[in-house]
C-alpha cells in the first residue's frame, strides 16, 4: 500500500471577484474524495468563503454546495486569524474552522507532501 501524502490546499484569492476561490475548493474537494489526507488553508480575502450571503460571491451556489459537502465530511477550514472577517454573517452554516497564525501556516506547509494554492 502507498504511504498517505497530506495534500495542503492554500486558497487566498477573493471569491468576490475571482472565481479561481470556488476552482480550489471544488479541486479540494475532489482530492478528498480520492480518500487523501487535506488540509484547507483560507488566508486573506479568501475567507469570504464561508460568507452566509453567497450572491455577492462569483460561482456562490457551487460555493455553498461544495461547502455543504466539506463540512459533511468533517473536513475543517482553517483560517488565517488576522483575516477573520467581522462580519455577523460570516460562518453562519457553523463550518468546522481553525483558527492559525501564519506561523501555523508554515508548519502545514512543512508537513504536506503536495500543494495546491490559488
Amino acid at each position: 500500500m502507498a504511504e498517505r501524502q497530506p495534500t495542503l490546499v492554500v486558497i487566498s484569492e477573493d471569491p468576490r471577484l475571482s472565481h479561481r476561490a470556488n476552482e480550489a475548493m471544488r479541486i479540494a474537494l475532489g482530492v478528498v474524495a480520492g480518500e487523501n489526507e487535506v488540509q484547507i488553508v483560507l488566508t486573506g480575502p479568501a475567507t469570504h468563503l464561508l460568507d452566509e450571503d453567497t450572491d455577492d460571491l462569483v460561482d456562490g451556489d457551487d460555493i455553498a454546495k461544495y461547502r455543504a459537502s466539506l463540512k459533511k465530511l468533517g473536513i475543517p477550514f482553517h483560517v488565517e486569524r488576522t483575516a477573520l472577517p467581522s462580519e455577523p454573517g460570516w460562518n453562519a452554516d457553523g463550518h468546522p474552522v481553525v483558527l492559525i497564525t501564519t506561523d501555523a501556516i508554515a508548519a502545514l506547509v512543512s508537513g504536506a507532501s503536495r500543494f495546491i494554492v490559488f
